[in-house]
């Protein structure tokens, strides 16, 4: 019979040790809540993923709040117009700066809800 200790407990270890995220050559896998709308393919232009980087945010925080429908710093008028398109089905678009850079990026979904794109202002 083993000695009891002082230690906490621990959860036992998977059988093949534990599970770690996985990343293949430059993707990888994001596991985002279900929002108010269906994001499609998430993906990212060259620009927009070196500047999330340079400010240390994952794309995964920005497409979570889009999800969400916090439309970042957009305009009153493309707040409601966001809204909107929920109902409508129409394109959203949100904007966000970016933290110790303060660099803006946009998230905007297809109409049809196929596709997110996360880019900079400069690469539309």
């Amino acid at each position: 019979m083993p000695e009891p200790t002082n230690e906490p407990a621990r959860e036992p270890t998977p059988p093949n040790g534990p599970q770690e995220p996985q990343q293949e050559a430059g993707f990888e896998v994001l596991i985002i809540p279900q929002g108010r709308f269906e994001l499609g393919q998430l993906v990212a232009t060259p620009g927009a993923l070196k500047a999330l980087e340079a400010a240390q945010t994952s794309p995964a925080e920005l497409a979570g709040r889009h999800l969400m429908g916090d439309w970042g710093t957009v305009d009153k008028e493309d707040w409601a117009a966001n809204d909107r398109a929920l109902k409508d089905g129409e394109r959203l678009i949100s904007a966000y700066a970016l933290p110790q850079t303060g660099e803006k990026i946009w998230v905007i979904t297809e109409r049809d809800r196929s596709a997110t794109t996360v880019l900079l202002p400069s690469e539309y």
